[in-house]
């Protein structure tokens, strides 16, 4: 399906990711807008691994409508309003990604806030369904 770019002549990655991906021929490519923390009534939850566990659902349910799996997404974009808030996305990502044989390339940015204070995370995919 999709190959993992990580030359020996870079660092290791220091997480569940890629440092690249060579992805199949594709068939069809999904890109999801940023995913924020809101469950389907509309609520959000308080706290960063919640709002995170939360993206990630609305992701799967993005990629269910589309046909596709957590296997054919190529790269996860992420973004936390706090520092600190970095080793528990990344621990929802990395569970997120914990049957994934390839992982995905992935950035996480910090950013000074979204359209509503409550909001702390928010995720993006984009992924590859092959040919």
């Amino acid at each position: 399906m999709h190959k993992a770019l990580t030359p020996s002549s870079i660092a290791a990655p220091f997480g569940a990711y890629s440092h690249g991906i060579a992805s199949a021929p594709a068939g069809q490519v999904i890109v999801t807008s940023g995913q924020l923390g809101l469950a389907p009534d509309g609520t959000c939850p308080e706290g960063v691994k919640a709002q995170a566990e939360q993206c990630f659902a609305n992701i799967d349910a993005i990629l269910q409508e589309a046909g596709a799996t957590r296997d054919t997404v190529v790269r996860v974009s992420g973004f936390v309003t706090a520092r600190e808030d970095f080793p528990t996305y990344m621990a929802v990502r990395d569970a997120w990604l914990a049957d994934v044989t390839v992982k995905p390339a992935s950035t996480l940015l910090i950013v000074t806030g979204f359209t509503r204070e409550e909001f702390k995370v928010e995720v993006e995919v984009t992924a590859v369904v092959p040919a």
